[in-house]
């Protein structure tokens, strides 16, 4: 990935090089060269008859010679690396703890990285992954437990073929000595033959449908029940668009709103596709896909490189979005296509171009005319954005720049344990962004008088542009947020919920509560446990925004592969109320993303 770390090549004695009094734990990288060299000094002399009196710190010496120590003991980072061999389609009974509350009913999907081989084929990337699905069902008190992966075109025909036919984001298809160019040339007209429709990021509902989402405009329809692929949905032929983000939003009327891209005679474009609420007609509620349409378009910043976009927000009279500067070159991706190769190399990290935080009104579709500017960084998930005394406020986890996405690479999770710098590059932290509606001109200061934040924004001078400063939430990394999305979601809101994403923490698979008002956060750890997005439940009878619980999977490091569960936490003081756990026939991968359906 142009301008980004190349992790995927960093070793120890790279890591050593670039930072060579970086610590491992307790031990320097320097302290360790030290006790090797004492121990080939030992290996010498035993070779040359010479007698040596051993002590513990000889003893030592030839461990960490043997072992180096690890950089982040406390983290197994081989949780992402896990293949699940089979598929559980008979619903799974588990082990109950403590108490599930019997007012919890409905069905917890989830979805994320399944395996990463072919045959003989590996892939590059976590996103290139198998998409596995999971379902937990609860009901009653009790917890069953369900897996299988998506069926799309893509895994259907690698695995058949036991290679890959398509190249993924970031790995090559196996070569095809009959493809020439001409072969290639005429794929790029029918667009699945050059893109891979494998979906491994997400799972959410469109009408009374079930979908699996990634990146690209295909989406698959799956069984509530079986997680049995169903079908598939290509928005390029429906609305030309060639891209769309991994999370939709949902309103309470039922519509659910998503960000794409398109190219047109004027160059790319960000869409807002609407789609509609179930309708009375059976026939339309089944084609849910069928009635959506583009409601809104605004020209990219670049027409060469338009912006990666992961996720946006959406509050009562905006869509938010968010135009950071790592871009996605459309002449790189021409060429790769041609070539036959991903598409990775596309990606550029231009911070120079800054952040762009851009105001959609969703009653005319048209952008406002105040441009708001902000410092460079790399996100993948807005928390939530909301209107409040003539503000627009929007959180998000952010990182420096786009190295986060090169942690993800499977050569880069494999050597993290010999990368000093590994941590650092994964580091984001989540931030507030205050930005003044209509602000007057001519004024000098801080344009900003929403009292719960300390984020500022100032006109530019001779321009048209507030630059946004922005004001840290947690001192903690945080990903995949959620909130009581069903009540709070484009609205103020005081809590958020999340994973851990430090992984030198003292315990990775850390959950996270932070309340925004306060800036306080709370945490839930259980040693070599590693807990998933938190999926918030209200309450019933529910009287505050935390009167509730969340619902996590469980994964254990080390030996545990086989082993999963279901967390139960109440939302309020954040601590568990019960557990059903699961001994599983193959290893289970950590997951990325889910969503609930509640059932009556």
């Amino acid at each position: 990935m142009e301008g980004l770390a190349a992790t995927t090549k960093t070793s120890l004695c790279d890591g050593a090089m670039k930072s060579i009094c970086a610590k491992f734990h307790f031990w320097s990288i320097v302290e360790w060269k030290k006790a090797a060299n004492e121990a080939d000094n030992l290996d010498k002399k035993e070779s040359n008859g010479i007698d040596v009196i051993s002590d513990s710190a000889d003893s030592t010496a030839a461990e960490i010679k043997s072992n180096p120590p690890l950089a982040y003991p406390n983290c197994d980072l081989n949780i992402w690396l896990r293949t699940c061999h089979t598929e559980i389609i008979t619903p799974l009974e588990g082990i109950s703890t403590g108490a599930i509350p019997t007012w919890i009913s409905g069905s917890l999907y989830r979805n994320g990285p399944g395996k990463q081989n072919y045959g003989h084929q590996t892939v590059n990337h976590l996103f290139d992954a198998a998409g596995l699905l999971h379902l937990f069902k609860v009901r009653n008190g009790r917890v069953t437990y369900q897996t299988r992966y998506v069926n799309s075109t893509s895994y259907v025909q690698n695995t058949a073929a036991q290679k890959l036919l398509v190249p993924e984001f970031t790995t090559p298809a196996a070569p095809d000595p009959c493809k020439t160019i001409f072969h290639r040339i005429s794929s790029l007209f029918v667009l699945d033959q050059v893109v891979s429709d494998n979906a491994m990021i997400s799972v959410y509902p469109l009408g009374n449908e079930l979908y699996a989402f990634a990146e690209t405009p295909f989406i698959h329809r799956i069984d509530p029940i079986t997680l049995e692929t169903t079908g598939r949905e290509n928005l390029h032929d429906r609305m030309k668009v060639i891209n769309q983000s991994s999370h939709p939003h949902f309103t309470q009327k039922g519509e659910a709103f998503q960000l794409g891209q398109k190219i047109g005679s004027k160059g790319p474009s960000y869409a807002i596709i609407h789609y509609p609420p179930n309708a009375d007609n059976e026939k339309a509620i089944l084609n849910t896909v069928e009635r959506a349409r583009i409601i809104a378009t605004v020209p990219c910043r670049s027409i060469k490189e338009p912006s990666y976009m992961h996720s946006f927000s959406i509050t009562s009279s905006y869509f938010v979005l968010i135009e950071q500067p790592l871009t996605v070159s459309f002449k790189t991706i021409l060429g790769s296509l041609l070539k036959g190769k991903p598409i990775v190399h596309a990606l550029k990290w231009r911070p120079e171009k800054k952040t762009r935080i851009r105001l959609i009104s969703r009653t005319t579709g048209m952008e406002v005319q105040t441009q708001y500017v902000t410092e460079a960084f790399f996100f993948l998930h807005t928390v939530n954005a909301f209107e409040a005394d003539n503000h627009l406020i929007i959180d998000i986890c952010c990182y420096a720049n786009g190295e986060m996405l090169d942690c993800m690479y499977i050569e880069a999770l494999k050597n993290a344990q010999s990368d000093p710098n590994y941590a650092s590059m994964f580091r984001g932290r989540p931030k507030r962004f205050v930005l003044p509606l209509s602000p007057k001109r001519g004024i000098k200061g801080n344009l900003n008088t929403y009292a719960d934040s300390l984020s500022e924004a100032h006109w530019i001078n001779g321009s048209s542009s507030v630059y946004v400063q922005s004001d840290e939430l947690c001192s903690l990394g945080c990903e995949t947020p959620t909130i009581n999305y069903n009540v709070y979601n484009g609205k103020p809101y005081r809590y958020f919920y999340a994973i851990s994403s430090d992984v030198d923490a003292d315990n990775p698979g850390t959950l996270i509560k932070v309340d925004t008002i306060e800036k306080k956060c709370r945490t839930w750890a259980e040693p070599n446990v590693y807990a998933s997005e938190p999926i918030f439940i209200p309450h019933p009878e529910a009287k505050a925004e935390d009167d509730g619980v969340l619902l996590s999977s469980l994964i254990w490091g080390g030996n545990n592969e086989k082993r999963t569960g279901l967390l139960v936490l109440d939302a309020a003081t954040f601590t568990e109320m019960g557990r059903t756990e699961f001994h599983t026939p193959s290893p289970v991968p950590k997951c990325l993303h889910g969503y609930f359906a509640a059932t009556k």
